[in-house]
């Protein structure tokens, strides 16, 4: 039982030295954890925020509602990934950003930025100038795919922010 558990102690040690030696100190990638981290943080703080019964508000029909939006957000992580090879074990389908609660969006949202975030920190530097074919078959960097996901975080958040205080709801972050 003591080798077993010696065993996964260091296991667990290797595995956290590990991560710690791959995330970057510098340059792009060190940039974009930290913009992402931040960004992750706003957005489970607005999904815990908001009151379970806003979660179905919309500002006008055919627009998303605030559940709608903190799936979209989530699953524009998983979608753009793709474009960079990234598989993500969500099913994404036409049901995906429907019916969110405070609970499901929180996991959804931390599960998508962590993909986002492993993706970078498996990559190094030279892999941002890689092309791939991106919207409508153009070639783009790995970097340019980046900056389109960070771009289309910050525009939602906005959304979230224009729910938000149409329900009288201050975000936390600007909350004194």
């Amino acid at each position: 039982m003591r080798i077993v558990l010696l065993l996964a102690a260091l296991t667990l040690s290797a595995s956290l030295y590990a991560q710690d030696k791959k995330a970057p100190a510098s340059g792009f990638r060190a940039e974009f954890l930290m913009h992402l981290d931040q960004m992750e943080k706003k957005y489970t703080d607005m999904a815990n925020t908001i009151p379970a019964d806003k979660y179905g508000f919309r500002p006008a029909e055919g627009v998303r509602s605030i559940g709608e939006v903190l799936m979209h957000c989530a699953g524009g992580n998983y979608f753009l990934l793709g474009f960079i090879g990234v598989k993500s074990d969500t099913p994404m389908n036409e049901n995906f950003e429907k019916n969110a609660d405070p609970k499901k969006a929180t996991e959804t949202i931390k599960a998508s930025f962590a993909l986002v975030r492993n993706t970078v920190l498996n990559m190094s530097d030279a892999d941002m100038d890689k092309t791939v074919k991106f919207f409508g078959g153009k070639d783009a960097t790995i970097r340019n795919v980046l900056f389109t996901t960070m771009n289309h975080q910050h525009e939602h958040l906005g959304q979230l922010i224009a729910y938000a205080r149409a329900n009288g709801i201050t975000p936390p972050w600007s909350a004194n």
